[in-house]
């Protein structure tokens, strides 16, 4: 059943008074009982002998999760020369093995899941149609799904602080709900990726072996293998040589932790109250980072507010500078037309003309001509 975060952290508190009050009653995180699964549930089946590494499947997950591109692009097949996993941006991967086999790994979406067994909020649970769901509202980012998935895959979005959640391939499960087909499967031009019940895949799977002797290994990987996996396998090579473990066995992992966890029912009981205790330190460590960061932007806010208004004042000063120089200038400019004015006022007349000189200088001859 589903909770939110407040009802679980209520459940740790009643476990907690629970387990203080000496109650007799035993916590089990695991059942003994073997669950196969839902029986009408899907799968898909992997025929790495069809595969070519196009990667159409990589580039189909990525359109229908609405994930970020990749920095180099899907018909780049470059990066088949690289062994790689998927991370919290990519749900799946084609990697190349010798003599050019190809093989897709993602979330096997396991019979009984061990990621499922790990999360106690049940972020993680087995949906009816075969796929493991993730429900991010319920996550805590305990990563324990992460440590307990015997494939590697559940990846945790460290980038984002604020809201990390985990990542993987949800098998299109909004698709699958809409009678369609998961992306991968829809896209792949070999069909080396076939979607439907689970019961008949397997019966695909081995007449596909019977029918083409020499050409499969006699195994469909993920039938028995943790309990089983809606993804199943077929290779034309052993299943180590394209990634696959072999060491798993066909105990689920739920089934595996069984004992161990009823043999000590006071450490499961003791849980809850650890539980409860680290969140109340994350959630006093989220209240000081908080003020921590108000005081931050309220600090900021003041000295920008102070050099506002030092820089307002500076523009003032530089204003009232130039004003003054301004009216010094017009002040001096009109005493110097004053002056001007008046040394012309003050000097003497020199309108006198040149004609007037020279008839004042000629020599008096009218003597003479008298005489």
């Amino acid at each position: 059943m589903d909770i939110s975060r407040r009802k679980f952290l209520g459940c740790m508190a009643a476990a907690a008074l629970g387990t203080t009050t000496g109650a007799t009653g035993l916590a089990h995180a695991a059942s003994g009982k073997e669950f196969t699964g839902y029986p009408d549930s899907f799968g898909v089946l992997h025929d790495s002998t069809r595969c070519i590494g196009c990667r159409k499947c990589e580039q189909a997950c990525n359109q229908v999760n609405n994930l970020d591109p990749p920095d180099k692009p899907f018909d780049d097949l470059s990066v088949l020369d690289d062994r790689r996993r998927t991370d919290e941006t990519v749900y799946t991967v084609v990697n190349k093995f010798a003599d050019n086999v190809f093989a897709k790994i993602q979330c096997n979406h396991c019979q009984e899941p061990a990621c499922a067994s790990a999360c106690f909020v049940k972020a993680l649970y087995k949906d009816k149609t075969g796929a493991v769901v993730y429900d991010e509202s319920l996550c805590v980012g305990c990563r324990y799904c992460m440590v307990a998935c015997p494939f590697n895959i559940p990846a945790f979005t460290y980038f984002d602080p604020l809201t990390p959640k985990i990542t993987k391939c949800t098998m299109c499960l909004p698709l699958i709900q809409e009678g369609k087909l998961p992306g991968c499967v829809d896209i792949c031009p070999k069909e080396a990726l076939t979607f439907g019940r689970r019961a008949d895949l397997i019966k695909m799977a081995r007449q596909r072996i019977a029918k083409n002797p020499g050409q499969y290994v006699d195994h469909i990987y993920g039938e028995h293998e943790m309990g089983g996996t809606a993804w199943l396998y077929l290779s034309g090579i052993p299943f180590n040589e394209i990634g696959m473990r072999e060491d798993l066995g066909t105990t689920s992992a739920p089934e595996l932790t069984a004992g161990p966890l009823a043999a000590v029912p006071i450490v499961v009981g003791l849980w809850p109250v650890f539980l409860t205790g680290v969140w109340a330190i994350n959630k006093r460590k989220e209240k000081i980072a908080e003020q921590e960061q108000a005081a931050a932007v309220q600090a900021a806010e003041e000295q920008a507010a102070q050099e506002k208004t030092k820089a307002l004042e500076a523009l003032q000063q530089k204003l009232t500078k130039e004003k003054e120089t301004a009216i010094a200038a017009e002040v001096k400019k009109a005493l110097d037309e004053a002056e001007e004015k008046a040394r012309q006022a003050a000097a003497p007349d020199d309108t006198t003309t040149d004609t007037d000189t020279a008839a004042d200088t000629l020599p008096d001859d009218s003597g003479k001509q008298e005489e």
